[in-house]
């Protein structure tokens, strides 16, 4: 786990999250000292029998941690979290989703009853039950911005920034094609820049099959290594340090002798596991809605509700993918496949909506169910495109070594996609995710695409 977290999670948003979840906690035992419930607060009487013995404590910390992780989920533990003017509006999404969580988790502590939860007494709509929620949950959002704002300086003038000292024949070129992936995290400099001092790592910049070169480079790399400074070249960086692999740098031999890319025979089973019963609930949680959307579109527009598609599955093998239809019956008239662009004519006035909220996906959870798809992999293409890309990018067909999912570790770090450079990008970010996969990873990824769906980010 410790592993994980210093891979997938820059170690100061996690101590940030720690410190948070705590101070959250103590600020909601501070404001109600010695009750037996926070429902006490309001002069709320619990139903015979009900009470909590150990305090408010259990009732703090459930509170604090149901907001922490509805924080992760919504993206406020990414470094650039901390610099974004909508952070306000982020924090009151957080407690809005919590809201109704938080009810029924402080209902069941107190011993409450569900039936008395959704009483008249207990209502969410005006009972104090619901009020002294709303009361912590104000509190939480205030103690939240005070330590935002207290970090926003810091993390302005760059203090919690890695400095990177780049070195080597190929520097300039690296610094350049590197600052736009590592903004907010790291900052890349030269070793003449005097307010360098000691960096966090140095970075090798040598092309492709070279070495440190000269004895001097190499006292000096030695020297940073004594001091404590991390050294990587161009591969270790992108894959520990940016989540993505450097696709310069690719070879067969990279495939064929590298770590990872392998899954035993319980991992397959846990992860077939998780599709299954995710897919489940959210097809049950999600059909009155899907039925609203499918008399929607077949109100709106002539043609099939569902639009069936084939794409390339796992092996290169093709398979029928659904959606909802989101464009006109005829938007590939003549059969030539095309990606889609910006304010594209082809969208409906219901596909628009449905495409910013991604719901034309939901029944890809049917594909799933049949095994063609997994809930989190490489996004499936269409044969036309695989053929295109791979023609011009590198072992694009390596993306194929799993089965395509209906989110994936490249949907959630970068945007949407309609080019070459863009498949590029995202090839960066899939096979990334091929030889990292696991189950800690899949979580992370389900949990980044409620962010990026409640957002609305990348969607055309």
């Amino acid at each position: 786990m410790t592993r994980f977290v210093a891979r997938h999670v820059p170690l100061e948003m996690a101590a940030l999250w720690v410190a948070e979840v705590l101070l959250s906690a103590l600020v909601f035992l501070a404001a109600i000292p010695g009750a037996p419930t926070f429902l006490a607060l309001s002069g709320g009487r619990l139903p015979d029998g009900a009470g909590l013995p150990g305090g408010t404590l259990p009732w703090a910390v459930a509170l604090a941690l149901l907001l922490g992780t509805s924080g992760v989920v919504l993206g406020l533990y990414r470094p650039k979290a901390l610099l974004e003017r909508r952070l306000l509006l982020n924090l009151i999404l957080v407690a809005v989703l919590a809201f109704p969580v938080a009810l029924l988790i402080g209902g069941r502590i107190a011993g409450i009853p569900l039936a008395a939860l959704l009483s008249a007494r207990y209502t969410p709509l005006g009972g104090r039950y619901a009020a002294s929620l709303l009361t912590l949950l104000a509190l939480w959002l205030a103690v939240t911005l005070l330590v935002r704002g207290a970090l926003r300086l810091p993390f302005a003038r760059r203090l919690f920034v890695h400095r990177v000292l780049v070195v080597g024949p190929d520097a300039p070129a690296l610094r350049a094609q590197l600052a736009p992936l590592a903004a907010g995290r790291f900052t890349f400099s030269d070793p003449a820049d005097p307010s360098v001092g000691r960096p966090w790592a140095v970075l090798l910049a040598t092309s492709a099959g070279a070495d440190a070169g000269d004895s001097t480079l190499g006292s000096t790399l030695r020297l940073y290594r004594q001091h404590g400074a991390r050294i990587f070249d161009r591969a270790s960086f992108a894959e520990h340090c940016l989540s993505r692999i450097d696709l310069t740098l690719l070879s067969e031999s990279w495939f064929l002798t590298g770590d990872g890319f392998t899954e035993t025979r319980l991992q397959a089973a846990a992860r077939r596991a998780l599709d299954l019963s995710v897919s489940f609930v959210l097809l049950a949680l999600t059909f009155p809605l899907m039925l609203a959307v499918a008399l929607a579109i077949s109100f709106e527009s002539s043609g099939p509700v569902l639009y069936r598609q084939e794409r390339v599955g796992r092996h290169g093998v093709p398979f029928t993918l659904f959606k909802f239809r989101s464009m006109r019956a005829d938007a590939e008239k003549g059969g030539l496949p095309r990606w889609a662009s910006p304010g594209d004519s082809r969208v409906t006035r219901i596909g628009r909506i449905i495409r910013a909220t991604r719901i034309d996906e939901l029944p890809q959870l049917v594909n799933v169910l049949r095994g063609e798809m997994s809930l989190v992999g490489p996004r499936p293409e269409r044969p036309h495109f695989v053929e295109q890309l791979a023609e011009v990018i590198p072992f694009y067909r390596e993306r194929s070594l799993v089965k395509p999912g209906v989110t994936g570790w490249a949907q959630i770090n970068y945007p949407y996609g309609a080019s070459v450079e863009d498949a590029r990008e995202k090839l960066a970010y899939d096979l990334y995710y091929i030889k990292h996969r696991s189950l800690l990873l899949d979580v992370l990824v389900l949990f980044g695409t409620i962010r990026v769906v409640l957002l609305r980010e990348g969607a055309r």
